[in-house]
This record gives structure tokens, C-alpha cells and sequence, in this order.
């Protein structure tokens, strides 16, 4: 793997697999009493998040301690940052503090890769999620689940991955990192993927994603193996996207009657936060279809993954029941 984990686009098929392989070999962990492994004892993690955020940071900071790193949380509100500090004072601060890995999020596109690339630290930087552009990790795990289910033998297993898999992806696209990264992992992985929504929620140049587009959701899902909804980004919008929520959700909502449409071992995904009612009722939600909790337990271990194949090495760790770090 590279340095940095800046794009899903960066990955190819054998770092991403790599990843997805290790995530498994760590996801373990949380079947444990003690879930700590000593592999990155030493090592500091630092969370820099300018956009608020619950799941990816908690996410991060729980995969960091699980791996025995040191953690800083780093809020843009309440730091130096709200009084003005600029990205690249920041950086040479954690880089003084002896960080190994940063972990940003950034409401500008293009934010980790500028931490990166301009020599203001030596530290591996991980993409959480920059303005609309990428969200890698969460691509990643999003993968992961898809992985358990629909590869043939399961995770890690030989059998061609999701190699041929169909993959729905719906709702606001222009907004959503999630897509962005999704779209290049999955392809990357070998799975079809087509994008669901209205025409004024699909970004210009989408025609060069490698993806289909489709704005009728109805005659999508009776072909996928998965489908992802994704939460309309009301906060980046400032024109009228759609006519009225109800319309969007009449046309765009995942509901009971349109899981009928669903073939029996398709999968109800949703990267979160979840908006209940709009693209998603809350009994498809909960449904036994749904793996939007799985999705949140399979995150700690990718980040896990990325974690440790970032700063510990470039294979895959080998755990047993007796690994000295399982009773600490």
C-alpha cells in the first residue's frame, strides 16, 4: 500500500483486497472479551476533524485503541483553529507532537491530499471524508460487508470476490463522497455499478465514473445484489434539487414495496446518517435485509486494517486465540 490513504481511486485490486483480508483476520477482535492488540503500541493517532462527525471518528478512535495507539482528538471548534490557525500550522504542531497518522476531515475538497503532498508533515494521512469529494474508508467498509455476504466462499476467500455483483447505489450522488468512493472501489473490485437519481442529483462528468445511471429506481432493484441509500445532504444544497420531500421519497425512497422488488439475498445498505421517512422507512431500515448496523461494526475493523497496514506493515497480521496482545 502507499504511504497515505488519500482516494479509493489509489487503491488497486491487491491493496484493496488486502485490506478487506486483514480486516477480517482483525474483525475477531470483537467477538473478544478484550478486544486490544499490542500491534501498534507506541504509535500515535491524531483525529483532525474541521466537520463535525460521530460514526468515522469514533470509528477511527475506537480501531486506533484497539491496536493499543496512542489517541489525540483534534476539534476545529475550541482549538486554534476557530481563532483562525491555518491548515499548515496545524500540521507542523502534530507533526512536533510526533504523529504518526492524521486522520481529517475537512469540509474543502482536496484538503488530505494538500496535508499530504506539501512536505508539512512525515505523517501517513488518511482521508475521513474532504467536501464532496472522497470518503475512502468508508468505501472500504461498505465493501467489507458487501464482501461477507455476496462473495463466493465469504471474505477473503478465493472465488472471484464481488467480481459480477450489481450494485445499487441511491439518492443524492452530486453531494455524496460516499458514491464518489464506492463507485471507484467497487469497479475496482469488479462488481456493476449503477447510480440512482434524479437528474439533478447527478454530478456533471458522471458519464466518465465508469458506472451506469438510471433515474428509475424501480427497474434497478430486481437486478441488484446491493443497494445503498444515501441521505440527502440538505445542508450542502442551496437551490431546489426536487420538488417536496414526499416527491423525492415517492420516487427516490427505499420502502417495503419496493424491497419486494429485491431478490432474496440482496442486502439494504446506508453509509449513515440515516433519515427516516425520506430515503429510507424505518421498517426496511430494521428489516432482516438490513446491514446498516454490520456496516457500523465492520468499520472498526477496516479502519482497524487500514491502521495497521499503514504504519505496521504491508501484510496481513496473523491472530490466534493466544496472540499475547488478546489479554491486555
Amino acid at each position: 500500500m502507499n504511504r497515505h490513504l488519500l482516494s479509493a481511486g489509489d487503491l488497486t485490486r491487491d491493496d484493496a483486497e488486502l485490506v478487506l483480508r486483514t480486516a477480517e483476520e482483525l474483525r475477531s477482535l470483537a467477538d473478544r472479551p478484550i478486544k486490544k492488540l499490542p500491534a501498534l503500541r507506541g504509535r500515535t493517532v491524531v483525529n483532525l476533524f474541521f466537520e463535525d462527525s460521530t460514526r468515522t471518528r469514533i470509528s477511527f478512535e475506537a480501531a486506533a485503541k484497539r491496536l493499543s495507539a496512542d489517541v489525540i482528538n483534534f476539534a476545529a471548534k475550541g482549538s486554534s483553529l476557530s481563532k483562525g490557525e491555518s491548515l499548515k500550522d496545524t500540521a507542523l504542531t502534530l507533526e512536533a507532537m510526533g504523529a504518526d497518522a492524521i486522520v481529517v476531515r475537512h469540509s474543502a475538497s482536496g484538503a488530505p491530499h494538500r496535508l499530504a503532498h506539501t512536505g508539512w508533515t512525515r505523517s501517513s494521512v488518511i482521508n475521513a471524508g474532504d467536501g464532496t469529494h472522497e470518503h475512502p474508508t468508508q468505501a472500504l467498509l461498505d465493501a467489507f460487508t458487501m464482501w461477507r455476504h455476496l462473495a463466493p466462499g465469504g471474505a477473503g476467500k478465493s472465488g472471484g470476490g464481488l467480481d459480477g455483483r450489481r450494485i445499487a447505489v441511491v439518492g443524492d450522488v452530486l453531494h455524496s463522497r460516499v458514491a464518489r468512493s464506492n463507485a471507484l472501489l467497487l469497479r475496482t473490485l469488479g462488481a456493476e455499478v449503477t447510480l440512482v437519481a434524479p437528474p439533478t442529483l447527478l454530478p456533471v462528468g458522471v458519464e466518465g465514473w465508469d458506472v451506469e445511471t438510471s433515474y428509475d429506481l424501480d427497474s434497478v432493484l430486481p437486478k441488484a445484489d446491493a443497494v445503498m441509500m444515501l441521505r440527502v445532504q440538505r445542508e450542502r444544497m442551496s437551490d431546489a434539487y426536487f420538488p417536496t420531500v414526499r416527491e423525492y421519497s415517492r420516487r427516490y425512497g427505499l420502502d417495503s414495496r419496493r424491497m419486494g422488488l429485491l431478490q432474496e439475498h440482496a442486502l439494504v445498505m446506508h453509509p449513515g446518517p440515516m433519515v427516516r421517512g425520506m430515503e429510507i422507512t424505518a421498517d426496511v431500515a430494521d428489516s432482516s435485509r438490513s446491514v446498516i448496523v454490520e456496516q457500523v461494526t465492520n468499520g472498526v475493523a477496516v479502519r482497524m486494517a487500514v491502521l495497521y497496514l499503514l504504519l505496521a506493515g504491508s501484510s496481513e497480521p496473523t491472530l490466534t486465540t493466544s496472540d499475547p496482545g488478546a489479554s491486555e
